[in-house]
């Protein structure tokens, strides 16, 4: 079966549009955002004049919208939209996903929820928690024990990238050193992609392009890999070989951040360590 025209995907996704700016509209009450009851009002929720007011938009423009017309608008315009209809995280990002636009980044670090710091110490395997620039904001004392030259007591730097490619502790710790990094050089180009040019992350990748041959290297080559789990080895200096399965989640509450957790993994006859 041939792919279905574009013009009709779009056609679906503005009609969709339509409906969700409708429906979320249609839930709110003039008390919710400050304005007073008003005459008798026919149908529930605000009126499509009383959303534009707020938004600062015109209300020829709501209108078509939620008839599912094709209308072109600016992320200001959508943020003003997202802040009438009280959106939380998640409807403002499908709103933006909806429209066609990339949602604006953020300039600070989403706030961490007490209990995700917690969750950290409570999980018995090793477990640390990274922000946008994958520096560890929080790890438990597992983590702190099996890696050496970043997260033990000795170690300085608690980025995971720098760890990586200028602790000769962490390279020596990883099994299969190059891939590894490599990867995850990958990985971090993806994560980093909606803050790429905030201070912090070009601090980051200017430093370590002018500090790391090998990271230099694996940077220009432009490979993009999603950051994925699987079995990780490592060459403990008192343990030996040891073999864990990585698992990465993004917490709902903190998109920003990144929540890794090991298992423990016995090492399989003849199979050898997933990249």
């Amino acid at each position: 079966m041939s792919p279905e025209p574009p013009i009709i995907a779009d056609a679906r996704r503005e009609a969709e549009l339509g409906a969700f700016l409708r429906s979320h509209r249609e839930r709110l009450t003039p008390a919710d955002v400050g304005l007073p009851p008003g005459r008798r009002r026919r149908t529930p929720g605000l009126r499509r004049e009383e959303v534009a007011q707020l938004a600062g938009l015109s209300a020829t423009w709501v209108t078509w919208l939620e008839q599912g017309r094709s209308v072109m608008m600016s992320a200001r315009a959508l943020t003003s939209l997202a802040q009438a209809l009280k959106l939380s995280r998640a409807e403002r990002a499908y709103l933006f996903a909806l429209a066609g636009r990339p949602e604006p980044r953020q300039d600070a670090d989403p706030a961490v929820p007490p209990a995700l710091l917690a969750s950290v110490h409570a999980i018995a395997g090793p477990a640390y928690l990274l922000d946008r620039q994958w520096t560890a904001l929080a790890w438990n004392a597992a983590a702190a024990e099996l890696f050496v030259g970043w997260l033990d007591e000795k170690s300085q730097d608690r980025n995971l990238l720098r760890a990586m490619f200028l602790s000769p502790a962490l390279q020596a710790l990883v099994e299969d050193w190059p891939h590894r990094a490599a990867r995850l050089v990958a990985e971090f180009r993806v994560h980093s992609l909606r803050h790429a040019e905030e201070p912090p992350t070009r601090a980051l990748v200017e430093a370590l392009l002018a500090e790391s041959p090998a990271f230099q290297a694996d940077w220009r080559s432009q490979d993009v890999e999603e950051r994925q789990g699987g079995r990780r080895g490592f060459h403990h200096p008192t343990r030996g070989l040891i073999y864990f399965e990585q698992l990465t989640l993004v917490p709902p509450a903190a998109p920003g951040l990144m929540l890794g957790m090991l298992l423990p993994a016995e090492r399989m006859a003849s199979e050898p360590a997933a990249g």
